[in-house]
This record gives structure tokens, sequence and C-alpha cells, in this order.
């Protein structure tokens, strides 16, 4: 028996392969499915089984390209309904890859259909639990994903994930190995490990969700502080239900090279986006009008979803040379598959063919020092409010920059600001989107807070002195 884990750290998601006696499982995959056909390949192997934890709305599962390329079934929990075949489980059956066994346990609160898979080796003995979105490490499933659908409140979900818990998991033994379906960084949870792995007794001791002395104290502490889901979570889970475009048509159509003249129509024809997916750096120094700046070299897709929204959105891309491809797939991991092409030459191309460039008034954290000392000036910090309250810029105002979309019509387009993130990763996302919209009264700080809090510039880690636009 083989297990392991494919982690992809741009998602923190957790995808999971089994194999035994020349037969596989995959668990919760991604879109892309070339890798475990390789894997498959490789291993001499049958895929018998796709197992999935529950209709994601991170991430479009891979579970109908890799069924199609390998005739494995498709395994959802009980009550699960999907408009493609699939096995809808019962609670406790169990299914047998080669020389092992895998028991569905429904653990609904997360989602209805939600459950969690647990191994059995070829011993008999209970060895690994595959939680999905029920059990995190340090955390459990947010609860309040699914009340539309399942025509629940959040706290009754949460009262279910509690049943859930408390009566299927925290009797299993402390040795077997938990394996999630996300870790640090994912928006399904809000106080998750960065470790990716653990034994579910360590869980029982430092989870604070399994450490709840009834079910009232737990459904309180579930809840409290969920910040709003990304709007395209919804649309995800329509496609893992429903079903979406082959992954390889995605992938050819988004491929298609276009001339800076060819781009420039279709741009224009189409409404497409134009999305610059290089560093924050080189995009700064400068860019195609309109355009906006998500990097590739940061959490990519989740900052899509966010800022985005609507996954049928037709998009244009600009990447450095060799990251077409790159671009593509990640985008069509959260259902992003309407790219009609890409720039050739990229923006070193459309400046060699004469048309309008634009760029961010970018700036040092040494010369904002200078103009902070020699003026008033108003500072907008984007990072999000746990990193602000931490620590912030004296009198700086938070304004996460995942609402951006909310807060910056209550921009003066007369009144100048500053305005940075950590790193300038962020930011530049931000200064995209203002000059797209027709907002340039403010200068961008290079490096963000890292670089800025080694200047002599006054700082603040007090919560009370929180400064929020809204």
């Amino acid at each position: 028996m083989k297990i392991e884990q494919i982690y992809t750290g741009c998602l923190a998601q957790g995808a999971y392969y089994i194999t035994s006696g020349g037969e596989a499982a995959i668990i919760d995959p991604l879109r892309e499915t070339q890798p475990y056909i390789e894997r498959l390949k490789k291993d001499g192997v049958q895929l018998k089984y796709i197992f999935e934890t529950h209709f994601h709305a991170d991430f479009v599962s891979g579970h109908l390209d890799l069924s199609r390329k390998t005739n494995a079934s498709i395994v959802y929990g009980p009550t699960a309904q999907t408009e493609f075949d699939a096995i809808i489980a019962e609670d406790q059956q169990i299914f047998e890859i080669g020389d092992v066994k895998i028991k569905v346990l429904h653990t609904p609160g997360h989602t209805l259909e939600s459950s969690c898979y647990l191994l059995i080796d070829e011993s008999g003995n209970e060895t690994a639990l595959f939680s999905g979105d029920t059990l995190f490490l340090g955390d459990v499933g947010r609860p309040d994903l699914a009340q539309k659908s399942a025509d629940m409140t959040q706290n009754e979900l949460a009262g279910l994930l509690y049943e859930s818990l408390y009566h299927k998991i925290l009797p299993l033994a402390d040795e077997i190995t938990v394996y999630p379906a996300h870790g640090a960084g994912s928006a399904c949870g809000k106080n998750m490990q960065k470790e990716t792995l653990d034994t579910l007794g360590n869980q029982k001791k430092t989870n604070y969700a399994l450490n709840q002395k009834d079910k009232e104290s737990f459904i309180k502490e579930v809840t409290d502080g969920l910040l709003p889901p990304p709007a395209y979570f919804g649309m995800n889970v329509m496609m893992n239900k429903k079903g979406y475009d082959s992954f390889d048509e995605v992938l050819s159509q988004g491929l298609q090279p276009l001339v800076p003249e060819q781009f420039e129509e279709i741009a224009e024809v189409s409404g497409a986006l134009i999305l610059d997916v290089r560093s924050n750096g080189r995009f700064a120094e400068g860019f195609i009008p309109q355009s906006v700046n998500i990097g590739l070299d940061g959490d990519f897709a989740p900052w899509v979803g966010a800022l985005i929204v609507d996954v049928n959105q037709p998009i244009l891309l600009v990447t450095e040379k060799g990251e077409e491809e790159e671009a593509v797939t990640r985008l069509s991991r959260v259902g992003f598959d309407k790219v009609l092409g890409f720039l050739e030459g990229g923006f070193d191309a459309w400046k060699k063919s004469g048309k309008e460039t634009d760029a961010v008034h970018r700036i040092s954290p040494e010369q904002f020092e200078k103009e902070i000392h020699q003026k008033e000036v108003k500072i907008i910090d984007i990072r999000r409010e746990s990193e602000y309250n931490a620590e912030h810029i004296h009198e700086a105002y938070s304004k996460p920059l995942a609402y951006i979309n909310e807060w910056l019509h209550t921009i003066e387009p007369e009144e100048h600001f500053y305005m940075h993130c950590g790193s300038g990763y962020r930011s530049t996302m931000a200064a995209s989107i203002l000059q797209a919209r027709g907002y340039r009264n403010f200068t961008e700080i290079e490096g963000g807070f890292r670089a800025i809090s080694l200047t002599s510039i006054p700082k603040s880690d007090f919560v009370c002195q929180t400064k929020i636009l809204k």
C-alpha cells in the first residue's frame, strides 16, 4: 500500500493518491489530469475509484476528465446529487482497492453530502482518515457555505458538523493519520495549522473545535469571526455538480498566440479582461492600459476568484515567455475557462509595436519616509485586518484588498493617498484595478509593510486604534 499527498500551495489543497494490489484510488483530484495519468502509468496500476469528499467551492475538481480517461467510477457521499454518472455511497459503505478498504463516513455540516474516507489497511487496521473539509488541522470546515442549497442556517449546519465530529470522528483511534483537503491559507477555514498531516490524537488535544464542552459552545466558536466567502465559490460548486468543459479543450483555446494587433482587436470586440500575470515589479514599470495584475508568483488562483468574481469573464493573458500554460492551468483550477489567448512575445512585443502603455506611480519606502515627514498624508493599508491589527503605520486606514470592489467607490478622486500591502504583491493588484477604474490619485509603496518596517515611520500595534474605512 502507498499513500501520496499531492499538495498544491497556491490553493492550499491536498489531493491523495492511494495504490494497493495493482489498483488505485484518487481523492479530491485537481483539474489537470495528466500528472495523475503519469503516476498510474509509472506504477502500473489501474485507477478504480475517484473519491470526492464533497462538492468543492474553492476549486474545480478533475473528477470528470479523470473518469473519462480511465473509466474509474466517481464516488460521492450520501445525499449528493450530480448531473453525471456517479456512485452515491451509503454511510459505512466499504470500497475495496487491491488489498485495502475504504469506509465511507457521512459527516454533514460543512455541506450536506460531506464525507470522510477511512482507510483500512491489509491487516484490517484503521490507519488513515481523509477528512475533506470536515476536519482540518487546527480547525473544522466552515458551516456557512451550504446555507442556500441546504435551506439551513449556518448555526443549524454547525450543529450537524458537531454531531459528525463528536460522534463519528472523535471515537476513532488516536494513532490514525489525518489527511485534510486544505491547509493554512485556504478560505474554507479560519484557523488552520501550517502542517499538512497529523495524528487524530494530536488533533483531539490541540484543535479548538474538538475541545468544546457542548454543542452550543461548539456552534459559537466555529461560527465566530467567519469572513464572507469569495464570490466565485458558488459558481465552482455548480461546475463540480453539473460538469464542465474538458481541461484539454480549455488549455488548447487558452494557448492561442496572438500578435499585438490581434490581441487588441479581440479585446475590443469581446470585452475580455486583460490579465497580466507578471511580477508586481515588472507590471509597475509598464503595462497595457486597463489591464489587471495578479501575479503568478503568489496566491494567484484564489485572488483571481476574489477579484474577478465571474468565472464566465473572457480573459486575455499577458505573461512572461513560457508561463502561458501555467497561467491557463491555474485559472482553470478555479473555473476561469474562458481564456481567449495570450499576447505572443509578451509586453515587450506590445511596446515594440508602438502601442500605448501605462505605469504605476510607485516610490521606495525611503522616499515615502521623506514625504510622510514633510506633509500630512493619507495612508491606505490593504492587508488583511489581522495583519493590520498586528502592526501598522500610525494613522493608516484599513481597506483589505479582498473587498476592493466594495470600497473603491468611497474614494475621493481628488484626494491623494499612499497605498501599501505586505510586500507589494497585493498593492500592485489594487493599483491596477484602481487605474482601470479611472483612479490615479495615489502612490504605491514598493516592498510594502515589510520594507516600510525598516524605516523610522511611526507604527502601532494597538487594535483599539484600528481605522477602518467602510
